[in-house]
């Protein structure tokens, strides 16, 4: 998902996915630790996703936090 689809998600939507993708970020790294899987770049894609959504999450909250 790119970042301008991020931003017109809620928070608690965006929130929702951040949860999902920790989950799936858990599964693939259980099975790289049991050799099942050898993509490894996606783990990284995926670690990178969930940092931008946070990062939007936050910049969302302070945005609306300095509004009042």
């Amino acid at each position: 998902m790119k970042p301008t689809e991020m931003r017109q998600l809620s928070v608690e939507e965006l929130g929702g996915r951040v949860t999902a993708w920790q989950e799936e970020l858990f599964r693939m790294r259980c099975s790289q630790a049991i050799g099942q899987t050898t993509n490894s770049s996606a783990i990284r894609a995926m670690r990178r996703q969930i940092a931008c959504a946070k990062t939007i999450i936050n910049e969302i909250q302070a945005h609306a936090a300095s509004q009042g």
